[in-house]
Order: structure tokens, then C-alpha cells, then sequence
């Protein structure tokens, strides 16, 4: 009973002394003014703009009330997304009820991380400290009359320029075509159509514009970007009650379809797109590279916008500054490429499936890079409907697919590649000969029923001069297995099979199998002219012919302009590499490509003509018509050219003869 009686009494003297600690302790910190102050700056935090209210004097609250305090509040933290607010008291001054600190504080802005000093007076009101609130307790200029205004200061996009600084992507201008509705007049629902009609916007996209909760009868609502150079669209709109069409900056690209590839082009920022580079100075008004250089450049070419907070009067007038982020406008970046000719060249393959490659073939300067057919980017800017998107995107010929950067069956110019292999590797010599007659060939019995077959015969020696001439398939299929397997795919390697090419834009890698060797002496023999599991691509197969300009060397293209070091690596012998060369002048002079021929002019090239087909019986697939080829006597510099086009077997000319009479008209 007595131990019952003593547990009781100490329980009622431990809850008692917890109970008066309690007390005790809320007293002591509610009579701290600091403390206040503190959760205040808390609830700041955590936007309880409510609590907040709650921690100011009466008389505060007679002077605003709680609906404002809160909009007021609200609206200047989130305004300059202010975050992680933090005190350093300084000083603490008490007097009767009354209570001053002096302290400093500091916050993440959009413009930055600022500092401030402050003083809050606080006054005792039922035992607790509350604070005398005005508008100074924000920022200690600020007059309940001012206004905090944040104010961007826009940067500028670097823009890409060719080799002679004309520019192929640049900060321009476009049209915006609007609707002011009160001035539809009263046949609104006839010129919305009107508008529809002309522009591709649907009236639904249109209405709902306009019946925004923004929009007044006066409002400009823009509708439509075209370019400033369709004027024919702008008079017949501007015929249409209601229209209004302003100049807007742009990105804009000066050559559309004939650059497209090259460039790319920018979007709006999205949602996706803020998540996902979050921290870098994106905002909602920014663009964005999606494609071509405009992508791949980007972190160099975007512009960084700046922000400026500020505290204005009733009427607008700047009064103190309060942070500042200064803008970063973007680099500028100058290419290799050749305006000029990568214009000539598009117009010459614009009506077909094809590309052009052309390299400086000493320095590996890319002077120009040809997709057809392609697309206009400027679309991309001005806005495309759902309907142009699902006509451009569905289009058979692909105007989207970039051919420069995909990879194909070389066809017979990769003769010359494996010319080069075998010279250099010692397997043959400028005078080494096969024999064998006519149009098939075939290892052994172990083949079966397959054989190598070649187009036409000659009767002058079966060497590499005569075989490169005539395009003989049957020498470089016995040149290849000469070589073996694993020397042949071993120098492959070297050459850059199955490896990234450091370019700018993605190229997809050339290969020699469909897995990681090539599997069978058919494929093997197959391979070394030109057909086989081989597919490579045209940036890559214009490096390689280089070698056949450079007495063996292979320059490395590049496409940002640069007076710096040709970058190279030796890939043939130097005297492998001019054999091939004087038997590609040969194919030009009196061989399969006499029809590229130019009175004055020394052209090495090689022919080729991929077929497509996976059968005797496949008529579908078709073929591709390719023409490597360089010039070897410019004073001013040469030219080295990779062209092809697809589906030759349907041109009056035939296979890579239609492609030859395009890069004459060049040269």
C-alpha cells in the first residue's frame, strides 16, 4: 500500500514539474522577439501567407486587410521566386512592451541570391510579440504605395554563319497575325472562317483564343506566324475585318529547305524541356534547339536571359533596383560550309532521293552537306497545324530523314577502298594479275550454286588498274580473299568501320557485317566490291577518298570553321594511295565515268551502283546510284564529292550516270 501511495506521489510531482517546464518554456520563448521573427521568415518558406497575417499587430491590421496582406505578400515572394530565406540577428533592443531587431537577410531570387539589411519593430500584445508590419518589412525601400516589378532582360540566340559569314540561321523577324474582336464587326462567324480558311487554324483553335479570360475587345490575339515575305497571305488577310499583323522577333533561316538539314531548327521551350534542364536559365519564353546544328550547338548558341528586380511607384517609375542578373547573349559559330555551293548542289538534287557530301579533301573542311528531298525549318518557327505535321511526317520521300547522316551499300566505289587495303597490305601490287574468264566466278564447289558476277568484259590484264576501269567485281572479290578475313576487316577498323565519328552532328557508323565479323568467305568476297552486309556512311566514305588525294593520309572532317591543324591519320601507303589515285583518273579519262570529263580539269572518281534487291525475284527494292569522285588540279583548292541517289533504275540515265551528269554541272 505504501509503495502504491509513494509511485503516486512521484507521478503527480513529475507531471507537475513537466507541466510548470511547459509553461515556463512557452513564456520564455514567446517573450523572445527573435523567435518571432524567425517564424515569421518560416511561414515566409513554407508560403503560409494566412499564418503569417496572424503574427502582426491590431494595429498592422487596421492599416490592410488579411485578403490583401496575403495577395500583397504572395504576389512579391512568388512574383521573384524567392526561396530559402534566411536571418542573421544582428542586434536586439528592448523597451517596455516594445521590442527592435536589426538583422540581415538573405534569399534566392530569379536574379540571383540577394542580401538585405532590416529592422522590425514588434510590439507585446497578450503576453506575445507581434510585429508592426508595412510594406518595408518585404524590403526595407519598399512604401505600401510602390510595386515590386520583375523585368527580363532578353538575351540574344548566337547565330550560324557560313565559311564568308552569311548567315544561315539568324535573329530576325516574322509576322504575327492576330485578331482584335472588336473589330470582327458583325459578321464575326464569316471572317473567323475567312481567317481559318486562309491560315490552317481551325475556328476552334481560333474561338478559343478568343474567348480567353485575358482578352478584352481591344486585345491584339495572336493566331498565326507567317514569314515576312509572304505578302500575298498578309493583303488577303488584312482584307478580313478584325486582322492585325505585327512584326515579331524570330529565328529564321534565310536558305528554308536548302540549309534545313544542316541547321535544324528551334521550338518553343517546353514543359519537358524545363525539367529537363532545370538550373540552366531556361524560361517559359525560351526557345530551344530540337534538330540539326541548332541542337547540337546549343549549350554554345543559346542566349541566357537576365533578370532585373526592381521597386516602382504607383506610376511606374523606377525607384531602387533590388537584384540583378545581367543576360549572356550566345557565340555566334562559323561553319566550313559553303553557301553558295550548297545551294548549287540542292538545286541539282531537290527533285530526288539523295545527298551530297563535299570535303576540301586537304583539310577536311566540309563544304557542303546535301539532303533531298528536305523541309523548310522555318515551318517549325512559324508553327505547323496538325495536318502539315501529319503531311510532313507521313510524306514517302521522307523530307525529314537526313541522308547525309544515315548509311548505304557503297556499290563498286568501295573498289577503290579495298584496292587501297590490298596494295597497302602487300596481298598485290600495281602489277599483279588473275586470271579468269568471263562474266562468273566462283571460288570452288564449296560455293554451291552462287557466283560472283560482273556486268562486262575487257581484254586487257586483270589488274587493279584495268579492274578499277571496268569495275570488275570478280578481281576485288579474289583481291578480298586474298587479303583473308582477318586482315581485311582489321584495316576496316582503321579506316573507321564500326567507330563514332567526332562530328558535330550524329553520323551513324558505317559497318562491314551485321554483326562483329564478317561471317562467311561469300560475304567476305562480297564485301570487297561493295555489296555484302557493307553500309557506310557519306561524311565517313568522303574521309576515306581523301586518302586517295593525301598520298595515304585520311583527314578528319570537320564543320565548325577553324584555322587550326588538319587532323589526319595515314590509312594507305603513299604509294598504295597514288596508284589508286592515277587508276580513278583513268576511270574518268577512258573508263566507266567518261561522261564526267572537263576540258582543263583532272578528276579521279569511281562509279558505283548498289543493288538493293534481296532476291532474283525482288523488282521492288531498286538501286542506288553513287559517284565518289576529287579534283586534282585546282589552283584555287579541290573539290572532293560523294553523291547518291536512290532508286536510279528508274531514271532514262541509269544508275550512278544520273548522279555523274548533276556533279558535271557543278565542277
Amino acid at each position: 500500500m505504501k509503495k502504491k501511495v509513494i509511485i503516486s506521489i512521484m507521478i503527480v510531482i513529475i507531471l507537475t514539474a513537466v507541466i510548470t517546464g511547459v509553461f515556463f518554456y512557452l513564456n520564455y520563448t514567446s517573450e523572445k522577439p527573435e523567435n518571432i521573427l524567425n517564424n515569421y521568415v518560416s511561414l515566409i518558406n513554407e508560403k503560409n501567407y494566412e499564418a503569417m497575417y496572424d503574427q502582426i499587430t491590431e494595429e498592422s491590421k487596421q492599416n490592410i486587410s488579411r485578403e490583401d496582406f496575403i495577395a500583397r505578400n504572395k504576389n512579391i515572394y512568388e512574383g521573384i521566386d524567392a526561396t530559402d530565406l534566411k536571418l542573421e540577428i544582428k542586434e536586439v533592443t528592448k523597451g517596455g512592451n516594445t521590442a527592435r531587431i536589426s538583422y540581415t537577410e538573405t534569399m534566392s531570387t530569379s536574379a540571383g541570391n540577394i542580401t538585405i539589411n532590416n529592422t522590425t519593430n514588434l510590439e507585446k500584445q497578450d503576453k506575445t510579440y507581434k510585429i508592426k508590419w508595412s510594406s518595408s518589412q518585404i524590403f526595407p525601400q519598399l512604401r505600401d504605395t510602390d510595386k515590386v516589378r520583375v523585368s527580363t532582360l532578353k538575351s540574344s540566340r548566337g547565330e550560324i554563319l557560313d565559311r564568308n559569314g552569311v548567315k544561315l540561321a539568324e535573329n530576325g523577324k516574322i509576322s504575327s497575325v492576330g485578331i482584335v474582336p472588336g473589330k470582327l464587326g458583325e459578321n464575326r462567324d464569316e471572317n473567323i472562317s475567312k481567317i481559318s480558311e486562309l491560315t490552317g487554324v481551325s475556328t476552334d483553335y481560333i474561338n478559343t483564343q478568343l474567348s480567353a479570360s485575358y482578352v478584352k475587345d481591344d486585345t491584339f490575339v495572336p493566331i498565326k506566324k507567317v514569314a515576312m515575305n509572304n505578302t500575298g497571305l498578309k493583303d488577303k488577310l488584312l482584307e478580313i475585318p478584325g486582322v492585325m499583323i505585327n512584326q515579331v522577333d524570330a529565328r529564321v533561316y534565310p536558305f528554308g529547305e536548302q540549309t534545313s538539314h544542316i541547321t535544324g531548327y528551334v521550338q518553343a521551350v517546353s514543359s519537358e524541356d524545363l525539367e529537363n534542364n532545370e538550373g540552366k536559365g531556361y524560361n517559359s519564353d525560351s526557345i530551344i534547339g530540337k534538330a540539326g546544328l541548332e541542337y547540337a550547338y546549343e549549350d554554345k548558341i543559346r542566349g541566357i536571359d537576365g533578370v532585373e528586380i526592381y521597386i516602382a511607384d504607383e506610376n511606374g517609375n523606377k525607384l531602387h533596383e533590388i537584384a540583378r542578373q545581367d543576360k549572356q547573349d550566345g557565340e555566334d559559330v562559323k561553319l566550313t560550309i559553303d553557301s553558295e555551293l550548297q545551294s548549287k548542289l540542292y538545286e541539282q538534287l531537290k527533285n530526288d532521293k539523295g545527298f551530297f557530301v563535299v570535303l576540301d579533301p586537304e583539310t577536311g573542311e566540309v563544304l557542303a552537306l546535301v539532303s533531298t528531298p528536305s523541309y523548310d525549318a522555318n515551318s517549325f518557327v512559324l508553327g505547323l497545324t496538325n495536318s502539315e505535321w501529319e503531311e510532313l511526317n507521313s510524306d514517302p520521300a521522307k523530307p525529314l530523314y537526313n541522308r547525309f547522316l544515315q548509311t548505304y551499300c557503297p556499290g563498286s566505289t568501295f573498289k577503290a577502298v579495298t584496292a587501297g587495303i590490298a596494295l597497302t597490305t602487300g596481298t598485290i601490287t600495281r602489277d599483279t594479275t588473275y586470271n579468269y574468264q568471263g562474266l562468273g566466278w566462283q571460288k570452288d564447289s564449296s560455293w554451291g550454286n552462287y557466283n560472283v558476277t560482273t556486268l562486262t568484259g575487257y581484254s586487257g590484264a586483270k589488274n587493279v588498274t584495268n579492274a578499277l576501269m571496268n569495275s570488275d567485281n570478280i578481281f576485288f572479290a579474289q583481291a578480298t580473299l586474298a587479303i583473308g578475313n582477318e586482315k581485311y576487316t582489321e584495316n576496316l577498323q582503321k579506316l573507321g568501320f564500326n567507330k563514332e565519328i567526332d562530328f558535330p552532328l550524329s553520323i551513324k557508323k558505317s559497318q562491314y557485317s551485321n554483326t562483329d565479323k564478317i561471317e562467311t568467305e561469300i560475304k567476305l568476297a562480297d564485301t570487297g566490291y561493295g555489296q555484302g552486309d557493307l553500309l557506310v556512311n557519306p561524311i565517313h566514305m568522303a574521309s576515306i577518298y581523301s586518302a586517295f588525294a593525301n598520298n595515304g593520309k585520311m583527314v578528319k572532317p570537320y564543320l565548325e570553321y577553324s584555322n587550326g591543324k588538319v587532323d589526319y591519320e595515314d590509312v594507305f601507303s603513299e604509294e598504295s594511295a597514288n596508284i589508286v589515285k592515277d587508276a580513278l583518273i583513268q576511270v574518268v579519262e577512258s573508263g566507266t565515268a567518261t561522261d564526267m570529263k572537263i576540258p582543263g580539269l583532272t578528276i579521279a572518281g569511281k562509279t558505283g551502283t548498289a543493288e538493293l534487291k534481296t532476291s532474283n525475284e525482288d523488282t521492288e527494292s531498286g538501286t542506288l546510284g553513287w559517284f565518289d569522285c576529287f579534283t586534282t588540279n585546282r589552283q584555287k583548292g579541290n573539290l572532293l564529292i560523294v553523291g547518291m541517289v536512290e532508286n536510279t533504275q528508274n531514271n532514262s540515265s541509269g544508275g550512278s550516270h544520273y548522279i555523274i551528269n548533276k556533279i558535271k554541272n557543278i565542277l
